[in-house]
């Protein structure tokens, strides 16, 4: 009925879907590629009575040549913590257990922090996103335009002033950049930030220990592990980047952008948890998405070249995952869920045992190219 009122065309969508799939997925398999991209379908010959002829064009992996890649060298920063090291960690413990202490009696000074209300205008006109109500500022922070913090010093509780700045030249706002302006300011509160004395009675407030010697020693201790940390993760991040830099492979322009892709999914995700998003981030800015994107293409490049490097060094290696291995990174990362095992497994697709095995190799990989480099 169908071809007799609408002929046999419109049942080619669903017949090519029907078959095609299949189809090329034997052909996948059978010449053995690896495609990078989704396939271009060509229809070559369709129609009754006929066999379905297609072709798919489509980027495969790159084959990689590998250099030297083991017996590499790379420089061991020495994981160093000095007195001022402990004191610095010390102040910053401070700060945080501070109080902000409102005051009446004086002027603002720097350091203060201060609830203000501000309209800023060019011209006299008033420019989008220049006016607040209770806007908390520290004084001397460098968060304003410059010249902006250093006109509010000397100010009084409940005073109102004209600030007059200039935007700077590279400012992200095309409309505002080079242009002077004047902001209506009233000071509604100021306060001083008062810092814990540190002492013994510190110490036990802000940790497990009763003294400060026992606390400072503490903090060298954690330092210490952090800087010993921070140097191997230099160290293999120098030799990954020597086998790559040795490794020689033309990359797809697909891998490219699809890691491009990625790195602007993530973008987002961290902005959302800032309470913007990215085309919010891109209008304020002043830019396009393209912008960013080329910004980020060397660093793209970079990272398909070496998930391709590191992928044939395993290869070669004959590097491959445990039912051991597997089983430990899972139990690891249930206990870091707080879930059991069974439970992770139940949520778990195959990408993302994919993913979990990938991860392992790659450590594996990592582990090989350290193990024999020289330090």
């Amino acid at each position: 009925m169908v071809e007799r009122y609408y002929g046999e065309q419109v049942l080619y969508d669903d017949a090519i879907n029907f078959a095609c799939g299949e189809a090329y997925d034997h052909a996948i398999d059978e010449k053995d590629i690896h495609p990078v991209s989704r396939p271009e379908i060509d229809i070559v010959q369709v129609g009754g009575g006929q066999d379905l002829i297609f072709t798919a064009t489509v980027t495969v992996l790159p084959e990689v040549e590998l250099g030297e890649y083991k017996g590499l060298s790379a420089e061991k920063e020495e994981a160093v913590v000095t007195d001022d090291d402990v004191e610095a960690e010390l102040k910053r413990v401070a700060d945080r257990n501070s109080k902000l202490i409102a005051i009446e009696d004086r002027p603002v000074q720097d350091g203060d922090t201060v609830n203000i209300d501000f309209e800023g205008s060019v011209d006299g006109v008033p420019f989008e996103g220049g006016t607040a109500k209770g806007y908390t500022l520290v004084i001397g922070s460098g968060s304003f335009i410059p010249g902006f913090e250093d006109q509010l010093v000397g100010a009084n509780l409940g005073s109102e002033m004209d600030v007059n700045v200039t935007f700077p030249e590279d400012y992200h706002s095309e409309e505002l950049k080079g242009k002077a302006a004047v902001f209506k300011v009233k000071v509604n509160e100021i306060k001083f930030k008062q810092l814990p004395e540190i002492d013994d009675e510190f110490a036990s407030d802000v940790s497990e220990f009763e003294t400060l010697e026992e606390y400072k020693a503490d903090i060298r201790k954690k330092l210490t592990e952090q800087a010993q940390a921070r140097a191997e993760r230099k160290f293999e991040d120098d030799i990954i980047k020597s086998a790559v830099d040795n490794a020689a492979c033309d990359i797809p322009e697909v891998m490219v952008n699809n890691r491009l892709d990625d790195m602007m999914r993530q973008l987002d995700m961290q902005l959302q948890y800032q309470g913007l998003n990215l085309q919010g981030y891109l209008k304020m800015m002043g830019m396009e998405e393209s912008q960013v994107r080329a910004d980020y293409r060397e660093n793209a490049q970079r990272d398909v070249k070496t998930q391709l490097v590191m992928d044939k060094i395993a290869q070669t290696e004959n590097i491959e995952v445990t039912p051991e291995e597997y089983d430990s990174e899972l139990a690891r990362m249930a206990e870091s869920y707080k879930q059991t095992v069974e439970e992770m497994k139940k949520h778990l697709h195959e990408d993302d045992i994919e993913y979990i095995k990938n991860s392992i190799e790659r450590k594996k990989t990592i582990a090989l190219l350290v193990e024999s480099a020289k330090a």
